[in-house]
């Protein structure tokens, strides 16, 4: 079983984005995975390949150098409603700052934050409950 979605990870890290992808293949069966080094260019590569009508699930990291996750989501609200459709952003990140992971649990366009590493079980069921998998 696989999910019904494409995947973007917006990561700055090697080995995190190394792992997440490994976690992907193995406990969600996921042989693609984009990857995208900060929030700029996870931007241009959302305007540049979603395809319409295809649902987007995105691993966003919040610390990065260039755009960080807040400064995309930011700039991701300013986006064609059409393109933002069938997206779902995942927030991960290994931040013990209370305000930060309020921040985040609040912005709306955020399903949910998610800690460090990536706990691919969680967003199976995740997944699996709002019936991308």
């Amino acid at each position: 079983m696989q999910p019904k979605a494409d995947f973007l990870l917006i990561e700055d890290n090697l080995i995190d984005q190394i792992v997440a992808q490994q976690l992907l293949r193995k406990v969600l069966n996921i042989e693609q995975v984009s990857i995208t080094n900060n929030g700029l260019e996870g931007l241009n590569w959302i305007i540049q390949n979603k395809k319409q009508n295809h649902k987007l699930i995105i691993l966003l990291d919040i610390q990065m150098p260039i755009m960080n996750g807040f400064e995309f989501l930011n700039e991701f609200e300013k986006l064609n409603e059409e393109i933002k459709k069938e997206i779902q952003i995942y927030a991960i990140s290994s931040t013990l700052n209370p305000e930060e992971i309020k921040r985040i649990k609040q912005n709306k366009n955020v399903v949910d934050f998610l800690n460090k590493p990536l706990p691919a079980e969680e967003l199976k069921k995740q997944l699996i409950s709002s019936s991308l998998f």
